[in-house]
């Protein structure tokens, strides 16, 4: 069975790339890397915070578009260029997820398009 892409999803920037924004199949939704984008597809790079915001922003947009939400998310892996960035992405990251703990993964990175400080990917459970 082919999986389902998602190649539209409402208020996100098209790809510049070869992908997809999030396939389904097998029960789960795979969310591919989310960089500060807005829906111009112009960088978010105001502040690190502003960063992790427009990232946050942009999962939503994808889980919604699929029928999800935070609480659907299975597995999240964070690319991030320091890990002296990391105690104010785990605040902001436990503020958006609330309760909800999925499993997570942080990876450093030297660097990112656009000059971007983090990049989000991650795995949901399909409705």
């Amino acid at each position: 069975m082919k999986p389902v892409l998602i190649s539209e999803v409402p208020g996100l920037a098209t790809p510049k790339g070869h992908y997809s924004p999030a396939t389904m199949g097998a029960g789960l939704v795979a969310i591919s890397g989310q960089l500060p984008l807005d829906a111009q597809g112009q960088p978010v790079l105001d502040s690190f915070e502003s960063e992790v915001r427009a990232v946050f922003a942009n999962i939503d947009l994808i889980l919604a578009t699929v029928g999800c939400t935070r609480d659907s998310l299975f597995q999240v892996t964070v690319y991030v260029t320091s890990l002296s960035l990391w105690p104010e992405f785990n605040r902001l990251y436990a503020e958006w997820v609330g309760d909800h703990k999925p499993a997570r993964a942080v990876v450093p990175v030297p660097e990112l398009n656009y000059g971007a400080h983090l990049e989000i990917a991650a795995l949901a459970l399909a409705p």
